[in-house]
């Protein structure tokens, strides 16, 4: 098994890296020229540094990204300034996963599992999840005002809608925690099939570190995958917001 982590050195996608190391299992990431890692993570026999930008590979350099890869992680995101929030790639993490999807389908031969981590603002048209009054008007000013909510959006229903479960060698889980927070240690969390809290209004949290350890129980244990493909599970510390 090889996991290919994108955004890998981003807070949470470090998490994710970390959480497989400690597994012992092969990770091949892809991080700007630019991006600085630990030297645990850099370091480390089980990982496979690539050097680049996402949005700027050719589809040779795609093909190559994706060899010998059985599942894929994206941890991609804006970054929080000016620049990263109303910037190019205005559609980085859609752009990314529909890439993806169109590379594995060239190959019918391939069978790979993508792990999305998406967020509790993108509402899932297909599991009955309906916002609020307020919160249909709230998001639908994000929609148009914030180029990140826009893009997380369209990459989570390019899997829902378009992906959907007609390709069978594409199998997709798209993780949504609630208000990300940083914390040393794993704690004890609790997911769901839908949202039970309002992200606007009544958000929970979700540590990084909880978020990166589910994803990689997904990876690692068949009977959970099984349980939660082709859904948006919600992730919430339980100790509470």
């Amino acid at each position: 098994m090889r996991v290919l982590v994108l955004g890998a050195s981003g807070a949470t996608g470090k998490q994710v890296v970390m959480q497989l190391i400690k597994r012992q299992i092969n990770t091949r990431i892809l991080i700007r020229e630019t991006a600085v890692l630990s030297h645990e993570i850099q370091d480390h026999s089980l990982v496979e540094t690539v050097k680049g930008n996402i949005n700027e590979l050719t589809d040779s350099d795609m093909s190559a990204l994706l060899h010998d890869c059985t599942i894929i992680i994206s941890c991609l995101g804006h970054n929080v300034s000016f620049k990263g929030m109303f910037g190019n790639p205005r559609y980085l993490v859609f752009d990314t996963i529909k890439r993806i999807t169109e590379t594995i389908k060239k190959d019918p031969a391939k069978n790979m599992k993508l792990i999305l981590m998406s967020t509790t603002a993108y509402t899932n048209p297909l599991s009955g999840e309906k916002n609020s009054i307020a919160e249909k008007i709230i998001f639908s000013f994000l929609t148009l005002l914030l180029p990140p909510h826009r893009d997380n959006v369209k990459a989570a229903n390019h899997l829902v809608i378009t992906t959907g479960q007609e390709d069978k060698n594409i199998n997709w889980i798209a993780v949504r925690p609630d208000s990300l927070i940083n914390e040393m240690e794993k704690s004890s969390y609790e997911i769901y099939e839908s949202k039970i809290r309002g992200p606007l209004f009544n958000a929970g949290k979700t540590s990084r570190i909880n978020v990166s350890h589910f994803m990689v129980e997904l990876v690692a244990d068949d009977s959970k995958w099984n349980q939660w493909q082709y859904k948006t599970p919600v992730i919430y510390n339980k100790d509470g917001p």
